[in-house]
């Protein structure tokens, strides 16, 4: 049995207060008024890694702002000074929006990231399961226990998704009724895009994925202490009827909890890509667990074998990402459709740092780093490429959700950070109390000696 040791239960409680303090200080430090707005607007604090596309477009802006303004006055007097003003009143009000909604996007983007980490796992788990494979056995119980964290991540998720509905923040622009009744493409939509059936679509998905996990739990520890293999039969029937479930599922999660952030746009490769991302964080996290434990003296049946397997899959799925990125990017960029490039010019203006660091993150350090099929045998080439990897997704996911909630007014600080560390803390205190509650080997799969076994 495993014990969690107490180092490591104490950093994760450290790490959650920290990542508590950050946030609750970006949340107290987020403007109350358009006056706060403008002025922390106004500071360099905001134009850090992209200053001078932000100076070029509040340049162009002046010009052309003072342009209109001259024809207007020349052209319809009193009439035009209304219209400026109403306009530079929308400004203002849109800037403290993007304000308000910072801390917010920063605690959606980590408390998505872990989730989709758990998710993504499960999903891995029931393809293993499904697929009657003779090497992950061993892997068992690691995965379960970073499935543990698929409900407590999944309703935070969905109490954020719920406090949007609130109006407690902006990221969700089309839950304002304002706004649809003045956009009639939000307003075609509104028959899907409504917070009842929203909110009911996210604990419907929840509630299937977690009935999967509890289920599947459930069997595996049954087949353990079982004299037949009917449990691990069981295992295998709703594994496949959950992968069916979960890929359409997903698809589903993926419009609805990041790209209706940005209602106009839509990409029907999108549900795919979040699937890359999070198959591809999974297996990362299943490799950094796995060779951690094995360093504390545990998984002494994982050999290099396996580690190696996992680094396979690191970088084939970290191609298959690739392959992905680039095919969205690629078809919207070279059809140059002004509805759907749009999307991409804010990311490489406005994110140019995270937008291409992540595909050099997510693509080429991988690449590098695991093409070699030695360097995949080794704990300290899987750990510099997985750390890379996570870090590299989390902006992957920063980049989906911050354009389109914060605008150009963005910088990775204090509230970025904080709700970082706060979920890893989070993600690790409850995956690791998962990991005590039950054997690290599940000795009762039929599959289990030939796991045990395995080498190449």
């Amino acid at each position: 049995m495993y014990t969690f040791p107490n180092k490591l239960k104490n950093i994760a409680r450290v790490l959650m207060l920290l990542g508590f303090i950050g946030l609750a200080l970006g949340f107290l430090g987020a403007p109350k008024n358009v006056a706060e707005a403008k002025a922390m607007a106004a500071t360099e604090h905001y134009g850090e890694g992209h200053g001078e596309s932000s100076d070029h477009h509040e340049e162009t802006h002046v010009d052309e702002f003072h342009a209109e303004k001259s024809h207007a006055e020349e052209t319809h007097g009193s009439e035009a000074h209304g219209q400026e003003e109403s306009h530079d009143s929308s400004h203002d009000e849109h800037l403290l929006h993007q304000l308000q909604n910072k801390p917010w996007a920063a605690l959606y983007v980590a408390a998505f990231f872990f989730f989709m980490i758990s998710l993504g796992t499960l999903a891995f788990y029931a393809i293993q399961r499904a697929a009657q494979a003779g090497w992950s056995p061993v892997l068992y119980r690691v995965m379960e226990g970073i499935t543990a964290y698929l409900l407590p991540g999944g309703i935070i998720v969905i109490v954020i998704l719920a406090l949007s509905g609130m109006h407690f923040n902006h990221l969700f622009i089309w839950m304002d009724p304002e706004v649809v009744a003045h956009d009639k493409l939000i307003a075609g939509k509104v028959g899907f895009l409504n917070l009842p059936f929203f909110l009911g679509r996210a604990v419907f998905f929840l509630g299937g994925w977690t009935l999967y996990r509890y289920f599947s739990r459930k069997f595996s520890l049954a087949q353990d202490e079982a004299k037949d293999i009917s449990n691990h039969k069981k295992n295998f029937r709703i594994s496949a009827g959950f992968l069916v479930f979960y890929i359409v599922t997903e698809s589903i999660m993926s419009w609805d909890w990041i790209m209706s952030i940005d209602p106009h746009w839509f990409s029907t490769l999108f549900g795919w890509y979040v699937f890359a991302s999070m198959i591809v964080s999974a297996v990362t996290a299943i490799a950094l667990i796995t060779i951690y434990l094995k360093s504390q003296g545990y998984l002494e049946f994982v050999n290099d074998s396996h580690i190696h397997d996992l680094g396979k899959f690191m970088f084939g799925f970290s191609v298959f990402w690739t392959y992905l990125w680039f095919s969205q990017f690629m078809l919207i960029w070279y059809a140059n459709i002004p509805e759907e490039v749009t999307y991409f010019i804010t990311r490489i203006e406005d994110y140019n740092i995270t937008f291409f660091g992540m595909v050099v993150m997510n693509f080429l350090f991988p690449l590098l780093v695991l093409m070699n099929s030695d360097y995949k045998r080794t704990n300290y080439f899987i750990i510099m490429a997985g750390i890379v990897i996570l870090l590299g997704h989390y902006l992957d996911i920063f980049n989906m959700i911050m354009p389109s909630a914060v605008g150009d007014q963005w910088f990775i600080g204090i509230a970025e950070i904080g709700g970082f560390l706060f979920f890893s803390g989070l993600f690790l205190y409850v995956v690791f109390t998962e990991l005590t509650k039950a054997p690290l080997l599940a000795k009762g799969d039929p599959y289990i000696g030939e796991s045990e076994r395995f080498h190449y």
